[in-house]
């Protein structure tokens, strides 16, 4: 994990030096730990953190600023100003039109684009208005952008390689995923040159080498997908109606949706899961930002000493006693100005409450999102799996199970981003022939089951809500 910079309030960056050093050196650790050579490595596959991204300059490969975090707010008022325009309002209604005339799903993403601080794209355009040196270098076709993925495989390769993968572009919000290219109309939109986007390849693909100088010998570099796809792939979700639930930092649910790229105005985010020679899958994505983040803070607080405590704490209550917690630490899709509260606190509350509120809260929004897929991606969905660190709470992923009345597959490992980095390197240096051998390797640890009515919970996710509308444009 690499250290988090704040410079100004709300701003949130990585060294790309540091994130270089540390990357290199868990690839040495990993191999040692595991008793091997770096000679013995047929393939490298890399799974990165989307939406954070970096510019720097073409020739010297100097960084023109530090790499600007998905978590990063500075673009809020940008955002806001174009949510609001008059000129979205237009594009709205054309692409509304277009939709209705032709019935072509192309033109329903824009006929209700809006932006959010998560993406790229706002990020980049505050890029090109306030760093001036990224701005003149991209005058003279000096200037490259890149997510962490495109960075380390530059740094890799010693600048000989410079591109990205399907996963990794189509989740920056200036890729075009019905073309599968960089949109040229918001690039200029937004202010953004078109000759600074990276060449796109397919996700699992041989890149290059790495240069023998970092590793003692040539790697080759099989595979680079965005993190939740690679989860999903780790997950085997290969099938359309496939959910795989990633709990971690932040939450995403995502579905298969195969050959068809669905869009919707709930929320929910077409993506290009991966590409592999003719084959291409989408996935519809629903997220929620601060999972994680709200567990660690109950962590640094003392709320509790070790996250395994947290289960056995919710457990040993019968419910919050009216406590509720309203997620906000980090920027809202819908609501930049939400604000992080409890709420319905009493004399009587206890930790044990507000961790329960907060573990309850993680469940309440799994809900929300999980009504939002069925309700509007027109596949019918299959297994439901989940990962990330907070699964291993079992009372989250219980609850869940509850709520939206299906069972939930959790693996034997959590770390599935890695693992799907690892099965689309193993594929395409033919170490594996096909994803039927990948569907043998996966184990389930364990299975939550549905144990009660989703209507017991229905007073207090009314609560829930009632404390989320008082929360809002705080």
């Amino acid at each position: 994990q690499v250290e988090s910079l704040y410079p100004r309030p709300g701003w949130v960056e990585l060294d790309p030096e540091v994130l270089w050093s540390h990357f290199v050196g868990v690839i040495k650790e990993a191999v040692q730990a595991a008793g091997l050579h770096m000679r013995q490595i047929a393939g490298l596959g890399i799974s990165v953190q989307r939406g954070t991204f970096i510019t720097w300059h073409k020739r010297t490969g100097k960084p023109f600023h530090n790499f600007i975090s998905w978590q990063d707010l500075r673009s809020v008022e940008l955002v806001n100003s174009w949510n609001k325009s008059l000129l979205l309002k237009v594009v709205h209604v054309i692409f509304t039109v277009l939709h209705f005339l032709t019935g072509n799903d192309r033109y329903l993403v824009p006929s209700f684009l809006t932006f959010s601080t998560p993406q790229t794209s706002m990020k980049l355009s505050w890029v090109f208005k306030n760093v001036h040196e990224a701005k003149e270098a991209a005058k003279k076709n000096n200037c490259c952008f890149g997510t962490v993925d495109t960075w380390l495989l530059y740094r890799l390769t010693k600048g000989s390689v410079y591109a990205t993968d399907y996963s990794n572009a189509s989740a920056t919000g200036v890729f075009e995923p019905f073309t599968k290219s960089w949109n040229p109309t918001l690039s200029n939109l937004l202010s953004i040159p078109m000759s600074v986007y990276p060449p796109v390849k397919d996700t699992s693909f041989n890149f290059g080498s790495a240069d023998s100088e970092i590793f003692g010998v040539p790697i080759p570099i099989m595979a680079v997908v965005a993190d939740q796809q690679s989860a999903m792939f780790g997950e085997c979700c290969f099938h359309p109606g496939d959910v795989k639930v990633t709990m971690g930092t932040g939450c995403f649910w995502n579905v298969n949706t195969g050959e068809h790229l669905f869009a919707s105005q709930k929320g929910l985010y077409p993506l290009i899961g991966w590409k592999i020679g003719e084959e291409v899958v989408y996935l519809t994505e629903g997220c929620m930002p601060d999972i994680g983040t709200a567990i660690k803070w109950a962590q640094d607080i003392n709320l509790f000493t070790n996250v395994d405590e947290t289960e056995k704490m919710a457990r040993s209550i019968d419910d919050s006693q009216g406590v509720c917690f309203v997620p906000g630490f980090q920027v809202s899709v819908n609501d930049p100005y939400l604000c992080a509260s409890f709420m319905g606190l009493k004399p009587s509350t206890t930790r044990n409450h507000l961790v329960r509120a907060i573990l309850e809260s993680i469940a309440f929004r799994n809900k929300r999102l999980y009504d939002i897929i069925v309700k509007t991606v027109r596949v019918p969905l299959q297994t439901i799996r989940a990962d990330g660190g907070v699964s291993n709470n079992g009372f989250v992923l219980q609850m869940t199970s509850d709520l939206i009345n299906k069972k939930i597959e959790k693996p034997a490992h959590a770390d599935m981003s890695s693992l799907g980095a690892a099965f689309l390197a193993g594929l395409a240096s033919g170490f594996w022939t096909d994803k039927g051998q990948l569907k043998k390797l996966r184990r389930t640890e364990e299975v939550f089951e549905p144990q009660k009515d989703s209507e017991e919970y229905k007073p207090a996710m009314d609560t829930w809500l009632q404390a989320m509308k008082h929360s809002l444009h705080w």
